[in-house]
């Protein structure tokens, strides 16, 4: 942790396995970290100390999101886990992923309703916390990251997901080199952005929503569990 204000660094903590994750709670005022260990560490930034080690399945944590109280938290074996700041002593929600392959990124609604998340095939999914089966029936997803060239479909990973703080549509990037805004609740593209000369690595709306930042680098695709998915593949789906 850097403080701006007195020049000076601060180390949190550690964990036993890379840290893929972190972010910051607002609701309890702490730190969370996501690692390849398997945990979720939450830190009190004032002590420094860490207040609770969650295990997520003894699966690596791989992206989590955080909004008001929600948390929710993806793994490699395509685990989510739905957990509540204010209380983890329990998970609230155990789900698998509605998508075949591994998950890339997952970011929880502003009204936190519920989350979308991608994954390594070029597709993304929209899902709802409500177990309500009339609440279940909004569920969907779509396919996008992919190019077509010369009766080939290219398919490529969503790397990165953020949400617009007043109008609650999404972009979305991918290892194509594209940014597309979507309207989620209309079920439809907006717009898509040209073309950068590397994949998206990652997304963020700025708090007011009148920017946009986008990072680009060139990715290791070598830890995709199927690396079919790394080449172009003729894809009827």
């Amino acid at each position: 942790m850097y403080d701006l204000n007195a020049s000076t660094e601060t180390v949190l903590g550690d964990h036993k396995g890379a840290i893929r994750c972190v972010e910051f709670s607002n609701e309890v005022n702490a730190v969370l970290t996501g690692s390849w260990d398997g945990t979720v560490k939450m830190w009190d930034s004032r002590v420094p100390n860490c207040v609770g080690t969650y295990n997520q399945g003894n699966e690596r944590v791989y992206t989590m999101s955080i909004v008001g109280e929600k948390f929710v938290v993806g793994t490699s074996g395509r685990k989510i886990f739905v957990w509540d700041v204010r209380n983890m002593g329990h998970v609230n929600q155990r789900r698998e992923s509605s998508l075949k392959y591994q998950t890339r990124c997952i970011r929880v609604f502003p009204n936190k309703q519920g989350y979308v998340l991608s994954s390594i095939e070029g597709r993304v999914a929209v899902e709802y916390l409500d177990s309500n089966p009339e609440v279940q029936k909004k569920k969907y997803a779509f396919k996008c990251h992919r190019i077509k060239d010369g009766g080939l479909e290219k398919i490529y990973p969503v790397n990165a997901i953020s949400f617009h703080s007043v109008y609650n549509t999404f972009a979305t990037g991918g290892s194509d080199g594209y940014v597309n805004i979507w309207d989620g609740f209309n079920k439809k593209r907006l717009c898509q952005f040209h073309r950068y000369n590397t994949a998206v690595s990652s997304l963020s709306f700025s708090h007011d929503g009148s920017a946009l930042a986008i990072a680009c680098s060139q990715l290791d695709e070598s830890q995709l569990e199927d690396p079919s998915l790394k080449t172009s593949f003729t894809s009827d789906m």
